[in-house]
Formats: C-alpha cells, sequence, structure tokens
C-alpha cells in the first residue's frame, strides 16, 4: 500500500490532502501503537510502533451491490492510503441483520479488488467486519451506563419522536432518564437476554435534549432486534445502531481519518462524544476506577461531498426496485450504475480511478455530467483497444465488375474471378504497431452500413449514391451504380463497380482522389454477431430530484440488439475483451454471453464521443 515519497506531490491537491500532510508534519498520530489487529487500549498499548503512516478504510454495509458513487469513496480512501504510506481496512458495517447477506460481502470484495485495491499490507490482512466487535460494543456500553452517560428508554417510538423536538423546539426529558445507573444496566443486561419484546426498549446515550443539534438529543444506541445474524447467528438479540457503532469500530482499528459523505456532517458531534465519553476515565461511587476503553488520540471525521452523477440514481431501494420490477435485466445490467454493471459495459478500473481523481474532492454537493465519465473511459480505451470492423446496420454490396477487374489483372484465371478473394489488411492499433496487423478479404460480396447509400443525397453528403466514388478502408476505391429495391421501396442490394489499381497501400492508391471513405466487411469471411447497442437508462438528467417519479423518465432507447456482422479477428475475442469499432465507438465482449466458439455478443461501451452534449 505505501508508495515514494515523491508520489504525495504528483496528485491534485485537495482538502483531505492538506488535512493529512497537516497531521503527518505535525506528528499527530505518530505515537500511536498498532498489535497487528483491531483492539481495545489495553490490546494496542502491547503493539510497537505503527508502521503504516494513516490508517483509513472503506465500510460498507453489505445489504446491495456497490455503485459509481462507492467507486469514489473506494478511490479516496485507498488511494490516499496509498500516496501517504498508510493502510486502508476493508471493513464491512455489518450491524443491521436483516438487510445483509453474505451475496453482497462476495461481490464487494470483488468490486474493490477488480478496482485495483487491496487490504493486505505490512505482512497483514486488513479485512475486517462489525460484527466481530459486538462484545466490545457491548462492554462499551455497560461502561456508559455505570457512568451515567446511557439509560434504557421504554417509550414508545412514536413518543420517542415526539419527545425529542424539532429545529425551533428543545426535546423533553424521557421519564426514563433519571434511573439510577444499577437500574439501567440491570434493564439493559434484561434486554440481552430476550427477556423483553423487539422494540419494547432502547438503549440511549445520555447527553442533552435542548441540543440544538438534534442528533445530540439522547440518540438510541441500542435496540431489540431478534434476526439472525450472517456472521453472528442468534447469538445476540440486540444490536448496536450504525451510529454507536462505526465510531468504535474506527477507534478499535486506529483509524486516523475517517472519511465520509457530507450527510453524516451532523452525526460528526456525536462520533466525537462517544469517542472521548471511551477514552476518558471515570471513577464511581463505589470506588472503582473505569473507562480508559479506547486508545487516544481518537479518530477524526471529515467529510466530502457524495457523487451527484447527471442521468444516473444510486439510490440502492431504487436500484433494487428496476432490478425486481423487470426494467433491467439484473444488477448487472450494462445500464446499472453499479460496478458489475459498469463492469459488464465495459469501463475499466483505470478509468474509474481516473474519473475519481478528476473530479476532485470538495465539501459542496454539485451534478457531474454523465459525459465526464465517458471521457475518461475513452481516454483509457482510446490508447489500449484493438480496432476492428463492425457493421451494425448490413445492407449487401455487390461489386459487379469484380470477376472482369481481378482476371485482368492476373490475380485469378479466367471464369474464376468472381469467388476470387483479395487479402486486406489493417494495423491492430495504429499507434502499437507491436501488436501487429490484423487480415481479411475482399471480395465481389461485401456488408456495408444502410446509412452508407442515398439514392438522392443530402447536402454535403460524401458516401454511395449514383455515380459517386468511395474508398472502402483498407480495401479499393469503388464508383455507385445504383441500388436494388424490393416491393416496399426498401435497398436490398447497392451496386458498384471497383476502379482497378487503387487497393490501399499499393502504388495506385492515390491516383484517384475521392471525399468518402466507409467500412466495410466481406461476406465472405465475415462474423455474424449479436451487438446491443446500449444508451443511458434515463432522458432525464436528475431522474429523482425533487421528488419525482424516476421511473417515469427510463428511456425506451436505453437498448437496441442488432445482428451485425464483424471482421474475422474477432472469432478470437474473449469475454471481456474490448475493441474499438470503428467509426462506432468502444464494444466489449459480454463476459455473460459471449462464449467462445459461438455467435459472439458484443456490448456497447460507450461512442467515439458525446452525442448527448449536442
Amino acid at each position: 500500500m505505501s508508495s515514494p515519497a515523491d508520489k504525495e506531490t504528483t496528485k491534485p491537491s485537495n482538502f483531505l490532502r492538506q488535512i493529512i500532510e497537516h497531521d503527518l508534519a505535525a506528528g499527530t498520530y505518530a505515537g500511536r501503537r498498532w498489535a497487528g489487529r483491531p483492539g481495545d487500549a489495553t490490546v494496542q498499548a502491547s503493539g510497537g510502533p505503527d508502521p503504516a503512516r494513516i490508517r483509513t478504510r472503506f465500510p460498507p454495509e453489505p445489504n446491495g451491490y456497490l455503485h459509481i458513487g462507492h467507486a469514489k469513496s473506494i478511490c479516496i480512501n485507498f488511494g490516499l492510503a496509498r500516496d501517504y504510506g498508510g493502510v486502508c481496512h476493508m471493513r464491512f458495517d455489518d450491524t443491521n441483520p436483516e438487510k445483509e447477506d453474505t451475496e453482497y460481502v462476495h461481490s464487494i470484495l470483488d468490486a474493490v479488488q477488480w478496482l485495483g485495491f487491496g487490504w493486505e499490507a505490512h505482512g497483514t490482512r486488513h479485512l475486517f467486519q462489525a460484527s466481530d466487535y459486538f462484545d466490545f460494543m457491548y462492554r462499551a456500553a455497560e461502561y456508559l451506563i455505570e457512568a451515567g452517560h446511557a439509560y434504557v428508554d421504554e417509550q414508545t417510538a412514536e413518543a420517542m419522536r415526539l419527545a425529542r423536538g424539532d429545529f425551533g423546539k428543545p426535546g423533553v426529558d424521557s421519564p426514563f432518564r433519571t434511573r439510577t445507573p444499577a437500574e439501567n444496566l440491570a434493564r439493559f443486561r434484561e434486554m440481552r437476554d430476550g427477556q423483553h419484546e423487539d422494540g419494547s426498549m432502547v438503549l440511549r446515550a445520555k447527553i442533552d435534549m435542548a441540543s440544538p443539534n438534534i442528533n445530540l438529543r439522547d440518540p438510541a444506541i441500542y435496540r431489540i432486534r431478534r434476526a439472525t445474524h450472517h456472521n453472528t447467528g442468534d447469538k445476540w438479540c440486540i444490536y448496536p445502531m450504525y451510529t454507536f457503532a462505526h465510531p468504535i469500530e474506527d477507534a478499535l482499528e486506529q483509524i486516523t481519518h475517517s472519511l465520509c459523505t457530507l450527510e453524516f456532517e451532523d452525526q460528526r458531534p456525536f462520533y466525537d462524544w462517544l469517542l472521548e465519553r471511551l477514552s476518558e476515565t471515570t471513577t464511581l461511587p463505589d470506588g472503582r476506577v473505569v473507562g480508559g476503553l479506547l486508545q487516544s488520540p481518537p479518530p477524526r471525521q471529515y467529510e466530502f461531498a457524495r457523487l451527484n452523477l447527471t442521468y444516473v440514481i444510486t439510490s440502492k431501494r431504487k436500484l433494487a426496485q428496476l432490478v425486481y420490477d423487470g426494467k433491467v435485466s439484473g444488477w448487472d445490467d450494462p445500464r446499472m450504475p453499479t460496478i458489475v454493471g459498469l463492469r459488464r459495459r465495459g469501463y475499466t478500473p483505470e478509468a474509474i480511478q481516473l474519473f475519481a481523481e478528476r473530479i476532485g474532492v470538495t465539501k459542496s454537493d454539485s451534478w457531474i455530467d454523465y459525459s465526464t465519465l465517458e471521457g475518461c473511459l475513452r481516454e483509457t480505451l482510446d490508447v489500449t483497444a484493438p480496432r476492428a470492423m463492425a457493421v451494425l446496420e448490413p445492407v449487401k454490396l455487390v461489386i459487379t465488375n469484380w470477376a472482369e477487374v481481378m482476371e485482368s489483372s492476373g490475380q485469378a484465371a479466367a471464369g474464376h474471378g468472381a469467388g476470387f478473394l483479395d487479402a486486406c489488411s489493417a494495423p491492430v492499433h495504429p499507434h502499437l504497431p507491436e501488436l501487429g496487423r490484423r487480415t481479411f478479404t475482399f471480395g465481389k460480396e461485401l456488408w456495408i452500413e444502410r446509412t452508407d447509400y442515398e439514392e438522392v443525397p443530402p447536402k454535403g453528403y460524401n458516401r454511395l449514391y449514383p455515380g459517386n466514388k468511395v474508398r472502402l478502408k483498407y480495401g479499393h476505391v469503388i464508383e455507385c451504380t445504383g441500388a436494388v429495391k424490393d416491393a416496399a421501396g426498401t435497398v436490398t442490394e447497392v451496386h458498384a463497380t471497383l476502379v482497378p489499381d487503387t487497393k490501399s497501400g499499393t502504388p495506385g492508391a492515390d491516383a484517384i482522389k475521392v471525399k468518402g471513405v466507409i467500412t466495410w466487411v466481406g461476406a465472405a469471411d465475415a462474423l455474424p454477431a449479436e451487438v446491443r447497442l446500449y444508451d443511458r437508462l434515463f432522458t432525464d438528467a436528475q431522474p429523482d430530484a425533487g421528488g419525482k417519479d424516476f421511473i417515469e423518465s427510463l428511456n425506451s432507447d436505453s437498448l437496441k440488439v442488432v445482428t451485425a456482422y464483424v471482421e474475422p479477428s474477432l472469432a478470437a475475442a474473449k469475454p471481456d475483451d474490448k475493441f474499438q469499432f470503428e467509426r462506432h465507438g468502444y464494444f466489449v465482449a459480454d463476459r455473460v454471453d459471449h462464449v467462445a466458439g459461438q455467435k459472439p455478443v458484443f456490448n456497447r461501451v460507450t461512442g467515439l464521443r458525446d452525442s448527448w452534449g449536442k
């Protein structure tokens, strides 16, 4: 995870980098110790100096598939740890047993690794889960009760809500707030032992019911919930609230910089309050000294703006609705903003990392146009993707003088010219000659795009129309003579004659100047392929903003499936291989449905340029 010191100066600065650099210069966390594993103050004191200069964490709840917003957080947390010689912990905040599943655990781990990050450093695997800390969290809760900082409240949820007040009215103390620590401790242990019904009582922190920050008005920290947990099974029938568990997890793992999105800003005072209480010691009336559970200095929380991306929704509930209502084919549908969907669409880890770096880190919310993400993808694919020709809306092109030209040039025996195939080639990548060349054949019959022929051409049209000459890319110059139509008036064949001695790469190639160059594939060796033309899932740039029904702005043209013809080099394509189909854009062999030896399946990743900005 560590990197050369000079890497720190190669990245654009932002307020998080400035905070980290200040802390490193001040030695804020220089005296920390690390026992090689998470633990309380006693455990960490037994360890040596922490080998990590900073510690960050990526803490998703395993209740769904990660999306592009999570990708930003992954890049920030793992990227900062990498750049400053630190470690980023991979942690599952699995404190809500009813919504969590091991399916999501596996998908999250796979997504983080696919993005190019890992959690092993200094000989330690920094993969943790909040549920492993349940015993300590319970111990911390009992300490808060004993120290007079927590009490068991038996009001109904509605009564607590009303007593909490609002921004213009202070809260009202619970009638159970004045119980003695001994009474509260006994009641809390009854909760733990399953003696009370779900929802009948909660443990609350005792802070200030008149606080202007409503989050400090005695927030709930434990609730009764009879649910089987995917990790701890039925050991517990009480579970900590997220706002209680999260700072404790950070402290046990010796996190230095706890980075989260702006919606947690109002929770920071409770985060600090809790860690201060658990770090200090208290002398009880019986003379016992308790506390000092966590090591100092505690972690600090810093908030950054979440990702708001146009033409995208990132609500897990709304994404699940798209899946379960059949609006998309699944969580990995290439139109979904989930990481598995982006991956299947053809996005690369490099593109997403570039995107995260390009949009930067700020403390103010703003909207990022989807074209920025697509632009990063084009940048990464342009320098790596092999080229290929494909015809997506095919119509047959017949070279009516093919046999005569081949025989007169001596390339085919008299009477056999019609079946002769002329070998053509092109570079695999125009700027990477070491990748070699790809080959395909030119013959009497070819496939071209239907839009490359017009009987009456519009102004500025330089492709095929009667009497016009064009070059078939990497092949020959032809002159259009007309077309054949069916009874409905649809063109079924385009006819042309070949201009001799104009093959690309030969001395006569420049003898005739043409304005139009079109792509093609040979009918003799082209492969039929299923091509899925994906587009943005929504037509509205902010489909769920302001309470709008996002379903109403679903793009009915977000997927078109066509039978295309592709050049023979694509027979070797493997799932997840990416290509630039010349003229059309970037495509990927579908990682699920593309099977070697069968009809190939390609997904459109993105076009060669932004068409939505016009």
